[in-house]
């Protein structure tokens, strides 16, 4: 099967990315079924938590240095806000064209052929936008186990009160 994949397959591989990445890493990810707040998946990791608000793409917008992606502003408003008890981010994952290679199974091994990169958005200014706002999100921010380590670090020290975000 080629050609664009329905919205329900691209959920479903973001959330096995984010799963795989979470495990690997040693942290609880938690899924929503309602998105009402921006967010689909939690990430928890001693008592700390991240937000993440997942949107995948077969046909990114590349820009220098990275990609954008259009967010709509009501969920941007959701992430970006200071009364949030964990920082939203956005991650955009892409995925190949063909929905065929994405998963790509061989004897001895299982692989998500995707990558993803991320945003945090705590803390960011409105915008005058009122349906999208273009998101950057430079290469240098793939999301990785290490990445993930970054984010509950910001968390951390906007718990303690430590960093001011915006």
């Amino acid at each position: 099967m080629t050609g664009q994949a329905a919205s329900w397959q691209k959920e479903q591989i973001s959330r096995a990315y984010v799963h795989a990445l979470a495990a690997s890493g040693g942290y609880t990810a938690g899924d929503w079924n309602v998105d009402k707040d921006g967010v689909d998946v939690t990430l928890r990791h001693r008592g700390l938590m991240v937000d993440l608000q997942l949107k995948c793409t077969q046909s990114p917008r590349a820009v220098h240095g990275g990609y954008s992606f259009d967010l709509d502003v009501d969920t941007y408003d959701k992430l970006r806000s200071r009364e949030r008890s964990a920082p939203g981010h956005l991650v955009l994952l892409i995925v190949p064209p063909d929905l065929e290679l994405w998963v790509i199974q061989h004897p001895d091994a299982l692989v998500l052929a995707c990558h993803g990169y991320w945003a945090c958005l705590h803390g960011r200014e409105a915008v005058s936008n009122r349906a999208t706002t273009a998101i950057s999100l430079p290469k240098e921010q793939q999301l990785d186990v290490k990445s993930m380590r970054s984010m509950f670090d910001l968390s951390r020290s906007i718990v303690l009160g430590t960093r001011v975000v915006g």
